[in-house]
């Protein structure tokens, strides 16, 4: 049971792309999947919908997955490990949560059974500048860079290839180690680079 994180700060539109993932990854791939919901986004998540098409919801509230409800996030996993046994768990933390002390949690209460899969974190390509505004929210979102196993460029739908490339520039310069990280350019509005994580997913 492989647990992928799809992070990012608020209003990046995970919970929009997460939904995406799921359905194609049920529907399309054959992939039992577990979606583990740390907060409400921005779309609603009908976990009694989302059963019909054989998609587990579990929604954790109360705290952060990574600190203040660590236990719950791991009592969650072990449930699913044991009664559902899914093939993918796409785990959905706060908006300020830490990708790598996710991935901590996993491996502190995880089994045999359960592996940390990639961190793919995402990173709202129209508020570049606000996102790396360091008297702002920029030392958090660089945090979260920071811990990413993929860079998922959201909402490329909303600028040109130009500011998309500005982009990657600009978090490279503040990230250097991002420098050979791999970069998927996401609209799930016209499904843009949506094939893309779902092959990283399965191919990982």
């Amino acid at each position: 049971m492989d647990i992928i994180q799809i992070a990012g700060f608020l209003g990046c539109g995970k919970t929009t792309l997460l939904l995406t993932i799921a359905s194609i990854l049920s529907e399309d791939h054959g992939q039992k999947v577990a979606m583990v919901v740390n907060e409400l986004g921005e779309v609603v998540v009908d976990g009694k919908i989302l059963e019909q098409s054989g998609i587990k919801v579990k929604e954790i509230s109360g705290g952060c997955i990574c600190c203040q409800v660590a236990s719950s996030f791991a009592a969650t996993l072990s449930f699913l490990a044991s009664e559902f046994k899914p093939d993918l768990v796409l785990v959905e933390p706060t908006g300020v949560a830490i990708p790598s002390q996710v991935k901590d949690v996993v491996r502190m209460f995880g089994t045999s059974k359960v592996e940390a899969g990639p961190a793919m974190v995402l990173f709202d390509s129209s508020r570049s500048e606000e996102l790396l505004d360091d008297e702002r929210m920029g030392v958090l979102v660089k945090i979260q860079l920071k811990g990413a196993d993929f860079v998922i460029i959201s909402k490329a739908d909303m600028v040109d290839q130009a500011q998309l490339e500005e982009c990657k520039e600009a978090i490279i310069k503040e990230i250097p180690q991002l420098q050979k990280a791999r970069f998927i350019e996401v609209s799930v509005v016209n499904r843009t680079g949506v094939n893309e994580v779902i092959d990283v997913i399965l191919h990982r």
